[in-house]
């Protein structure tokens, strides 16, 4: 297929378009590098346009010229603490914008979406592992965002019974590509394995873990940590069902989860080396415990994570980070 990738030169983008080339699709990316890196463009090698999803004009050209069957929408703001502070901002880019990304592609006869949601539309759940049946509460606006545009993208199936959609709500995206040719860089960066690894680098001088005192084990969050080819994999995978079934939800996950504490000394175990750690207090919107039952991906997509050992994930992006401390461009 001819796919859009919405946010294709960033984290889950673009290792989705390594993906997509790899199982002979024909990727092109969109993006307007706000948050996106240019070197991923030059790394993946294929079309590309530099653009808003805003700029309808450049959206549907796209669509048109390169006679797109799916969107692929990774394009998100997804800072959780961000969306505390400024949530007009993600309101205004997660929901307003995918409305014109949605209206575009109406206007050009592409009925077949792949949306990037997040267990973050769960928030603080009731029972687990979280089934697609707990019910949605979201705690930051970060997650209202997701589940709106959930929301929207069901009425609007409902409206054109020939619109497609899947939506797939991940866990923690972890890790770098098995090959190491892509890696992680956020800026600011505030995933932890990556900040883990900077730290014992060098590149950071500490890592914070935002509380302590959580009603875990050892007093940190938990989190289900799932290997980002992974969840480039599910997303193909849903793409390709999408003529068979529709609308697709679907958590992505391993299954299991790991604290912070147990991450950090996976990593140290991988690095041989001891990450320099401060405890700072609560962060804002942050649940206590998420980790998913990835069934219904594997019945509904025949899918399930390959990589499902932290150590396994946290090599691969060791592999990445002990060659670009620093991120793509360094």
């Amino acid at each position: 297929m001819n796919v859009l990738v919405a946010g294709g030169a960033g984290y889950i983008g673009s290792h989705t378009v390594k993906r997509l080339k790899e199982a002979g699709h024909s990727p092109v990316i969109f993006d307007n590098l706000s948050r996106g890196h240019r070197e991923v463009i030059d790394i993946l090698r294929v079309p590309a346009v530099a653009a808003d999803l805003g700029d309808r004009s450049q959206l549907l050209q796209a669509l048109r010229k390169h006679k797109i069957d799916t969107v692929m929408h990774f394009a998100a703001y997804a800072y959780v603490g961000e969306s505390v502070h400024d949530p007009l901002m993600y309101y205004r880019n997660n929901v307003a914008i995918t409305i014109n990304v949605l209206e575009a592609m109406k206007e050009a006869g592409v009925e077949r979406f792949v949306f990037s949601s997040t267990c973050a539309t769960y928030g603080n759940p009731d029972r687990l592992p979280i089934t697609e049946d707990e019910k949605k509460a979201p705690v930051s606006p970060y997650g209202r965002s997701k589940l709106m545009v959930e929301e929207i993208l069901a009425d609007s199936a409902v409206a054109n019974p020939k619109f497609k959609f899947a939506a797939l709500r991940y866990f923690n995206a972890s890790g770098c590509a098995m090959d190491g040719s892509l890696g992680e860089d956020h800026r600011p960066e505030t995933h932890l394995v990556p900040l883990i690894l900077q730290a014992i680098l060098g590149v950071t001088p500490a890592l914070t873990v935002f509380g302590s005192d959580y009603p875990t084990p050892d007093g940190t969050n938990i989190r289900d940590y799932i290997h980002v080819d992974d969840l480039a994999d599910a997303h193909i995978l849903a793409m390709e069902k999408l003529g068979e079934s529709s609308p697709i939800y679907c958590n992505l996950g391993t299954g299991r989860g790991f604290s912070v504490k147990e991450i950090i000394a996976t990593a140290e175990k991988v690095a041989g080396k001891k990450a320099p750690v401060t405890f700072g207090p609560r962060r804002a919107g942050d649940a206590v415990a998420l980790w998913a039952d990835p069934s219904r991906a594997k019945q509904l997509l025949g899918w399930e994570a390959k990589h499902k050992d932290p150590e396994t994930i946290i090599r691969s992006a060791w592999n990445w980070f002990s060659k670009h401390p620093k991120g793509y461009g360094q």
